[in-house]
């Protein structure tokens, strides 16, 4: 980002002021070997193309009077857009479908959808509609939140770059917040598996120019049709 305003730095000096002024380092991840199954079958999705593979999590927080909200956090994992963040004091497995049913509509039917093993996620209801619909799922195993990495990873940064800074004193505010930030994601922050260009960058179209009326001089110079 200081690159796109001008300014001459490298990832060096940018981790030395961080260090400097106190702020948190971002770690460089361990390396994970790949899952396999003792067929020889890997059992992570990785996805090719948009929409072939989203996931999708749930993350909580709580408002200034104490009071529990949740988080449904819906990703692409080929963009790394953020599609959805839906908020709400409570969240069951009919409003994931009511999240994941406005996402079908504008962006298509995704391939596949992994998820953790929570009780939202393998309800009935929810697994019958994704079925009828056409989609996949596919569950992690238990205690392997690394088997989702794309969805943890997003999850971690909500919760450094926002939550852990700010002080929400209404859901109202949550929700308004919030959505300001994933825009942002998607948007502005650059992102490093991404060559550092945002999942979803804004493009300015710019009004088709506008024809003026023909002179008089223009028109006397046409052909006759006759």
């Amino acid at each position: 980002m200081l690159r796109h305003k001008g300014w001459r730095v490298n990832a060096k000096r940018v981790a030395r002021i961080w260090r400097r002024e106190g702020l948190k380092v971002p770690s460089k991840q361990p390396k994970r070997g790949r899952l396999w199954l003792n067929e020889g079958s890997c059992v992570r999705l990785r996805p090719e193309y948009p929409n072939h593979v989203w996931s999708y999590d749930f993350v909580e927080d709580r408002t200034h009077d104490g009071r529990k909200y949740r988080m449904l956090n819906i990703i692409d994992e080929f963009s790394r857009e953020c599609l959805a963040i839906r908020i709400n004091r409570k969240l069951k497995a009919n409003d994931v479908i009511d999240a994941l049913s406005d996402l079908f509509i504008l962006r298509g039917i995704p391939t596949h959808i992994p998820s953790d093993n929570g009780p939202e996620f393998i309800a009935h209801n929810l697994r019958n509609w994704l079925s009828a619909v056409g989609a996949k799922t596919a569950y992690i195993m238990p205690g392997s939140p690394w088997e989702n990495g794309y969805c943890e990873s997003f999850n971690s940064k909500l919760r450094d770059e926002l939550l852990n800074g700010e002080i929400f004193y209404t859901l109202k505010e949550a929700k308004i917040v919030i959505e300001g930030w994933r825009r942002h994601y998607n948007t502005i922050r650059p992102h490093s598996s991404l060559r550092y260009q945002p999942p979803a960058p804004e493009v300015i179209q710019w009004p088709a120019a506008q024809t003026r009326p023909a002179t008089p001089t223009a028109l006397a110079s046409r052909p006759s049709m006759r």
